[in-house]
Parts: C-alpha cells; sequence; structure tokens
C-alpha cells in the first residue's frame, strides 16, 4: 500500500538522527514534517568518526557523495598508553580495511554530516521543518497521532518518529525511564592546525588511554583543524549536561600525563563540557503509530564512537521496513524494532565495557595493553567485523 497522500509523517527531531529518518521516509515516497525545538536547524559539538557501516547508510540516503567530499579519511586508528607514551594497538585503515568492509574509515565535523544530510532533504521536496517547535504531548488514534508543542500548537500526521535525543519528550512519556549517568566527563574543542603540535599531527584516529581518563585527536576539514576531545572520571555527582568548560578543571585531571599526549589539554582556549550518560537497552520502541530512533532509543557512551552511526542507520532500516511490509505502519515499526534492538544494545552495552578498558589502571592497565600486543590488522578486521560489516541489503531481520 502506497503512502497516503498529504498526510506526513511527523519527526521529532532535526538532528542526524530527525534528518536521515526524514530523508529516508522522503525516499520512500512520504511528506514528513520535522519538529525541532532550536530556533534554527544546526548541530552542536565537534568531530565525529565515521565506520564503514555510516558510509554504508549516507548511500542508502543518497548523500553519499556529499559526506564524502566533506570528510577525512584517515590511515590508522591508534592507541597509546598515556603514561608511558607505549603504542598499544594499531589498525591500518587503508586500502586493505576498505576492501574487507567496503567502505573507508573517517572523521568528519558534527556540522558537516548535518549539512549533508539537510542538502538531501531539500532536494525531496517532501520536507518540511518546523522550528522553535518544542515537542510535549503526543496523542493517537487508529489513523494517526497528534503532537501537542509546548508552544500551543498541534501537528498531526500517519505516524510519529521520536529522535529528539538523549532528553527525548516522547520516550519519557512511552518509557519514562531515567537516564544513568555515567559520572564521565568529556572535554570537546576544534583547534586550528596553526595552534595543533606538529609532533601530533597525524592522519589517524588517536586516543591516548590513563589511568580514569583518556584524550582524543584526529584531523577536521582537510586537516586545517584538529578535533581535541579528553575524558575524565569527575570527583562530583554529575547530571546529564552540556555547558561551557573551564580550563582550570580540565587542568586539574591530568596528572601524570606523559607531556607528549598533555600537550592537547594545554591547547583549547575553549571548551565545551558533556557530563555524559547513557540508558540501559530496551526491547520495545514502538508503541502502536510512535517508534523512537537514534539517541532517543539508545543513548550511548562515546567509546565506540558509534553513536552518530547507529542513528544513521536507523533511519536507513526503518525505511526498509516500511517497502518491505507494502507500507503497512504497524507491521513496519514492529519489523524495524526488531532489526535493531539486539544490535544497539550491544553497542550500549559495549561502548561501557571499552569505556572500562580505556581507563584501567595499576595491573588491569597491563593487562589491556597486553590484549592487542602483536595482533595482526586482519585479526582486528576480524574483531569488527560485526560492528563495521552493516549493510542495507541484510539490515532487516529474517
Amino acid at each position: 500500500m502506497a503512502p497516503t497522500p498529504g498526510q506526513p509523517v511527523l519527526v521529532a527531531g532535526g538532528g542526524i538522527g530527525g534528518l536521515a529518518a526524514a530523508l529516508a521516509l522522503a525516499r520512500q515516497g512520504y511528506e514528513v514534517q520535522v519538529l525541532e525545538q532550536a530556533a534554527q536547524l544546526g548541530e552542536i559539538g565537534a568531530g565525529i568518526q565515521l565506520g564503514p557501516n555510516a558510509f554504508s547508510a549516507f548511500d542508502a540516503l543518497g548523500i553519499g557523495e556529499a559526506a564524502r567530499h566533506r570528510a577525512v579519511y584517515t590511515d590508522e586508528m591508534v592507541m597509546h598508553d598515556a603514561l608511558d607514551e607505549a603504542c598499544v594497538g594499531r589498525i591500518p585503515t587503508g586500502e586493505a580495511f576498505r576492501r574487507r568492509f567496503g567502505n573507508p574509515y573517517a572523521v568528519i565535523h558534527r556540522a558537516d554530516v548535518h549539512r549533508s544530510l539537510l542538502e538531501g532533504t531539500e532536494r525531496t521536496g517532501r520536507i518540511r521543518v518546523a522550528t522553535g517547535c518544542t515537542v510535549q504531548r503526543v496523542e493517537q488514534d487508529e489513523h494517526g497521532v497528534t503532537v501537542h508543542d509546548a508552544q500551543g500548537g498541534t501537528h498531526r500526521g500517519l505516524a510519529l518518529i521520536g529522535a529528539d535525543g538523549v532528553k527525548s519528550a516522547v520516550r519519557r512519556q512511552y518509557v519514562g525511564d531515567e537516564a544513568r549517568v555515567s559520572g564521565h566527563v568529556v572535554y570537546r574543542a576544534v583547534v586550528d592546525r596553526a595552534q595543533f603540535p606538529a609532533d601530533l599531527q597525524w592522519n589517524a584516529a588517536s586516543i591516548w588511554v590513563g589511568p580514569n581518563c583518556h584524550l582524543v585527536h584526529y584531523p577536521l576539514r582537510g586537516g586545517e583543524q584538529y578535533n581535541v576531545v579528553v575524558t575524565f572520571h569527575s570527583r562530583q555527582t554529575e547530571e546529564w549536561s552540556v555547558r561551557e568548560g573551564s580550563r582550570d578543571e580540565v587542568q586539574s585531571y591530568f596528572e601524570g600525563i606523559c607531556p607528549k599526549a598533555r600537550q592537547l589539554i594545554d591547547l583549547p582556549r575553549d571548551w565545551k563540557r558533556w557530563a555524559t550518560a547513557d540508558r540501559d537497552p530496551i526491547g520495545q520502541w514502538t508503541y502502536g503509530r510512535v517508534t523512537l530512533l537514534g539517541d532517543a532509543a539508545h543513548a550511548t557512551l562515546q567509546y565506540l564512537a558509534q553513536g552518530a552511526c547507529m542513528a544513521l542507520e536507523d533511519a536507513v532500516t526503518l525505511g526498509e521496513a516500511l517497502r518491505a511490509t507494502g507500507h503497512d505502519i504497524h507491521c513496519a515499526f514492529a519489523l524495524y524494532e526488531r532489526s535493531r534492538v539486539a544490535r544497539t544494545a550491544r553497542i550500549v552495552l559495549s561502548a561501557r565495557e571499552m569505556g572500562r578498558l580505556f581507563h584501567a589502571k595499576g595491573v588491569e592497565r597491563l593487562v589491556r595493553n597486553d590484549l592487542w600486543k602483536g595482533r595482526t590488522p586482519e585479526r582486528f578486521y576480524d574483531a569488527l567485523e560485526w560492528l563495521y560489516g552493516w549493510k542495507v541489503d541484510h539490515c532487516l531481520a529474517r
């Protein structure tokens, strides 16, 4: 059954997940109304990493060329011990990596991903965006959904995709669970190449792992800028939040770090501070004509660099589920949920464990460093197959 003319699907949230969902729906023939609470569309944050699975999703959404043009392609992923500078592990991401997974590994500014998606939505002619619109409450009946916003407006559609992020109002109404605050604080900044240390200007996604902390850097925008991310275990009780960072605070957490890595925390003049959290995986995302997507469905910690990638996969899978079920909303949402729950739960739980490994201390640090010693690229690729081997042609549950 083809999409109903004139009846849009509503998407709560105009971030990466929301725009990807809108684009996937439009490519299946739907009219889409995006409801975004910010006064204008955009993305906060800095750089993100893109596994091959993200490029598979970009291609399925019809924006592969634009995203590829804006990405920086790394030669490797590399981990160093932040105490003694020892190389813990190195994963080449060149030709052999591309042959194995069918796509590259890259880094990119979040805003450039968002821009590529936004350009794609504009080309469809099927997607309208309402900014300054905060979703507050959802009602539904057998024919559709009605969304009430905080500004007093109402919006009617065939269904609602809750892609409204880590503090999702849609999830709060239907699930009502609490966030799991990690106690890990992330500071992010972008530094111009001229100010970035020459001895760290590597074409790599680089991480320095230390006790209760780690530091990340990689190039952005053709190498003209570098993304800098530092993470530490906070001494205070944290709440899930984003605010301006304090140079004094971040400096206070990295005693004992080797001078080469310590350069990273001496660089930025301005930091953004994220107190991070995730949510325990849930087995149900769909409630009648409402389903969740992206962080609203499976908020995760950053340690696998897969938050945006999972939202992109979600969007593609949702579109494929609608096509495969003949546009039966209820059947499609059930198939989408069944196809995504276990994979995204594995991401959430694996990210927690990876954070523990990154921040190991004492003997556990020594065990971590031995885990990858002498491992060949092929063995690393085998271990990453479950993560990076995702493709649109096998995204639906069988």
